[in-house]
């Protein structure tokens, strides 16, 4: 499922499709690196501000390609300075792009850890039962290019936010691809999206900066340890027994752990990377002392670092975060075990960060509009 619209994005091309399709026109070559300098390097908002550009070529271009498939609809801005970005497609498909803000102490915001978490899909088929992204299903796959495109508007976002000095990409401590979505259910569009991402002739964001998470796609995992970029891994595990994973993330009925583990340790030992063991603790879930120390066995085997997540609520689902004191104990158990462990404090709650959720709150928003005119 892809929505296909009458002008390819822009933000979709590599240096050499965009190199091929202006080479056919009879286009020198040197044109297709500037017009992606244009794009990446001066961000430019139109065609007329590609000012180097034979206006014909220019007219070419607004003919052939979109040059932003994605559009600002709601930048809410958090207490814990977090950014949530609701942006709106080319067939009026809304997705989510979150810009994660960690103060150092000592600091200003300005030279916090930054993290940018975009979305790969247009809702979600993996049917997590804590999770907003997949309340409505899977209505599509996003193409590279809108994929692309949540980081420039990132980057506008910002632009704004710091008027004296152009915020660039690379300000950017890390991107991850957890958002609306299952990534490697995308895996084409991920791999052509974060190829531009990391291009010199893009982007310019290293691989070791960028982290794919997935929930458990064991036949994409062993792929993507075959991918020459060195990209990060991080698995959402949210149970460390099948009893318990199955319970709420049904794609562990294919993918059980006795199948996901080894494709996690090949993952490993061919990028020679530790991967990430995301783990969303629930309370009367999977946050018992059973489950911590189940946890902490995988994560030593793997020689893997844990992410505990306090579980966001979110409105019509039943789940709880544990107390405060339950998360502490939950961590304590593996860090006494010698396991890497960071327990994450809540970001982004007044702002329905969760993912999917602002999404889901205004499609609902809308079609109660649409109906009551």
């Amino acid at each position: 499922m892809r929505f296909e619209p009458a002008r390819r994005p822009l933000t979709g091309e590599t240096l050499e499709t965009l190199s091929l399709s202006m080479a056919e026109r009879g286009e020198k070559p040197f044109r297709a690196r500037q017009v992606l300098d244009w794009v990446y390097k001066k961000r430019a908002r139109s065609w007329d501000d590609m000012t180097n550009l034979p206006k014909a070529l220019r007219s070419w271009l607004e003919g052939e390609f979109t040059l932003m498939p994605a559009s600002l609809v709601l930048n809410r801005h958090s207490a814990d300075v977090t950014d949530k970005l609701l942006l709106e497609l080319g067939d009026r498909s809304l997705i989510e792009t979150v810009i994660i803000r960690a103060p150092q102490d000592g600091v200003g915001l300005d030279h916090s850890r930054k993290t940018i978490c975009i979305s790969t899909q247009v809702g979600c088929a993996m049917g997590c039962v804590f999770c907003a992204s997949g309340l409505a299903g899977l209505k599509r796959d996003m193409s590279a290019g809108e994929i692309v495109a949540q980081l420039l508007q990132v980057c506008y976002a910002e632009d704004k936010r710091t008027p004296r000095a152009r915020a660039e990409l690379a300000s950017f401590d890390n991107i991850v691809v957890m958002g609306m979505g299952e990534p490697l259910a995308n895996y084409d569009a991920l791999i052509r999206a974060l190829t531009i991402i990391n291009a010199e002739w893009g982007l310019g964001f290293g691989a070791r900066r960028i982290t794919v998470s997935t929930s458990g796609l064991v036949p994409k995992i062993i792929r993507l340890a075959g991918e020459p970029l060195g990209f990060r891994l991080a698995i959402s595990l949210h149970g460390a027994t099948d009893e318990v994973r199955t319970r709420i993330m049904p794609i562990n009925k294919a993918y059980p752990l006795a199948k996901l583990i080894p494709a996690v340790r090949t993952f490993t030992e061919r990028h020679g990377r530790m991967v990430t063991l995301e783990f969303i603790l629930i309370a009367d879930v999977n946050d018992s002392p059973d489950q911590a120390r189940r946890l902490r066995d995988i994560a030593l085997d793997l020689h893997a670092h844990v992410n505990l997540i306090p579980y966001n609520s979110v409105p019509g689902l039943p789940w709880k975060r544990p107390a405060p004191s339950g998360q502490l104990a939950f961590a304590r158990v593996l860090e006494r075990a010698g396991v890497s462990v960071t327990l994450r404090r809540e970001k982004g709650h007044d702002i329905a960060a969760a993912c999917g959720q602002l999404r889901l709150k205004t499609e609902r928003e809308r079609e109660t509009a649409e109906v009551s005119s």
